[in-house]
């Protein structure tokens, strides 16, 4: 049996659901992944940003249960510390921690004018102003801290901020959008983690559609 439950919803629309996967993952703790169907109300209100609070992912471990993707994240830091979730250094662990909150808080627009679908297509997709400002500002972010680190990832290795950020890339992947070289090959270390492949190709593997996130915009 399985050390933890985590929650989740749909591996093809639901962004916060593969941010605490990867959490989880990258933390080695053992899991059991437990669905919620998009036929849910409550689900469907999460994935469609109609909801004021988002109870998915949510895991359990040890009589806990933690609902939230950041203190899912802090949690696991504390009882997986060799995962390293959360870099040693103090100045990677605060930076860590500062770009994971903004990208948890913010970025409104973007989420809502592409939203995650993995198994769509969009070549021709006009981004308007206000989601291209905040794509302006994510791609800011992953050229700094990649010229501080030297990349392949965020803070150099693998931590939560590259979890936070890595449905964004599928985003940019599924809606065309141009990036520079440096991101660029930020989205492509991403893409080519064995987490995101098995994600990916699960997320591809559902029959599930929500018409709501099939448009165009």
């Amino acid at each position: 049996m399985s050390e933890a439950i985590l929650t989740i919803s749909s591996k093809n629309y639901s962004s916060w659901s593969l941010r605490g996967w990867l959490m989880t993952k990258f933390s080695g703790l053992p899991f059991e992944e437990k669905a919620v169907s998009i036929d849910d109300p409550a689900m469907r209100a999460e994935l469609l940003l109609l909801s004021s609070s988002f109870l998915i992912p949510n895991l359990e471990h040890n009589g806990l249960k933690i609902w939230d993707t950041l203190a899912i994240g802090e949690y696991l830091n504390e009882i997986r510390p060799d995962a390293h979730l959360l870099p040693s250094d103090l100045e990677r662990r605060s930076r860590c921690r500062s770009i994971s909150g903004e990208m948890h808080s913010g970025f409104g627009p973007m989420r809502s004018a592409l939203p995650m679908n993995l198994k769509g297509d969009f070549p021709n997709f006009k981004v308007w102003a206000r989601a291209q400002a905040d794509i302006d500002r994510i791609t800011a972010i992953w050229r700094e801290h990649l010229g501080l680190y030297g990349g392949p990832f965020l803070l150099g290795e693998r931590s939560l901020a590259d979890a936070m950020y890595a449905p964004v890339v599928t985003r940019l992947r599924t809606y065309h959008v141009p990036v520079d070289a440096k991101c660029s090959a930020y989205c492509d270390a991403i893409m080519a983690m064995p987490e995101m492949t098995e994600w990916t190709e699960a997320a591809k593997a559902e029959p599930e559609d929500m018409e709501e996130l099939e448009v165009e915009f």
